[in-house]
């Protein structure tokens, strides 16, 4: 518990020493690092995350529509898919899957910078490893989680119009009707708060395994292994958290 407890401190003194840097993002330094962070975070991650979320909405879809039809009522899967994508799959889907490819990436290079001495050196010259390495990555995060999440519900939402269109015999027009019809603002609001936090949590778990990283080699498989789970775990709590908070 003790050794649990250290670990979380240590990841939040980083994150509140990031977060002071931020107004350095754009600054000379620091700004090539910035956007080279933001587009690996947000184009080198649009392949995975359009065939996810695309077959996200068509599962909803076709998992939901068979069960409505039953009763007569799979015009509604329209409205049922749009929630579900915005208010929850979206950011969730997402979440893992920035997780999974750029948690573990950011883990497993700065773990190997540190086992390398990088890290160090970087201290050796006064450079601050928190504003060189992950307020840049903190702020890539932050801005591109909420941009793809949105991306993830656009294709999931169309991804469910195709199967109501082609297998349950719901138009488009129809579909789309009742999605933008119960699909509520507040919806599409906590969702984008959900992708925020999210994008917070994974750049401070991977930043902070990268940092106490050892054993060499091994120990950046380890630390990176690390990364994925804790990121997924927090991701499924927290999640939990912010919608009980808002919904009941």
């Amino acid at each position: 518990m003790l050794h649990l407890l250290h670990n979380t401190g240590q990841a939040m003194f980083m994150l509140f020493e990031a977060i002071w840097f931020i107004r350095h993002a754009f600054g000379r330094r620091s700004r090539q690092e910035t956007f080279t962070q933001l587009y690996v975070t947000g184009i080198k991650s649009l392949a995975v995350i359009t065939v996810v979320a695309l077959f996200t909405g068509m599962i909803l879809a076709l998992q939901t529509g068979l069960e409505l039809k039953r009763w007569g009522y799979e015009e509604f899967i329209g409205s049922a898919v749009a929630v579900t994508m915005i208010r929850e799959m979206g950011p969730f889907m997402t979440g893992l899957i920035i997780a999974a490819s750029v948690g573990s990436a950011i883990a497993a290079q700065l773990g190997t910078m540190t086992v390398s001495e990088e890290v160090a050196a970087l201290e050796v010259m006064s450079i601050n490893p928190n504003r060189f390495l992950v307020m840049p990555r903190l702020v890539a995060l932050a801005v591109m989680m909420p941009i793809l999440t949105v991306y993830t519900n656009i294709l999931g939402i169309m991804g469910g119009a195709v199967v109501g269109a082609t297998q349950l015999g719901v138009s488009v027009r129809a579909y789309m009707d009742n999605a933008t019809q119960f699909a509520a603002n507040k919806d599409l609001y906590v969702g984008l708060l959900k992708a925020f936090v999210f994008g917070i949590i994974i750049v401070t778990v991977a930043c902070h395994q990268g940092f106490v990283t050892r054993e060499g080699a091994v120990g950046v498989g380890k630390a990176t292994r690390r990364s994925v789970i804790i990121s997924f775990l927090i991701i499924l709590v927290v999640g939990y958290m912010i919608t009980r908070l808002f919904y009941i």
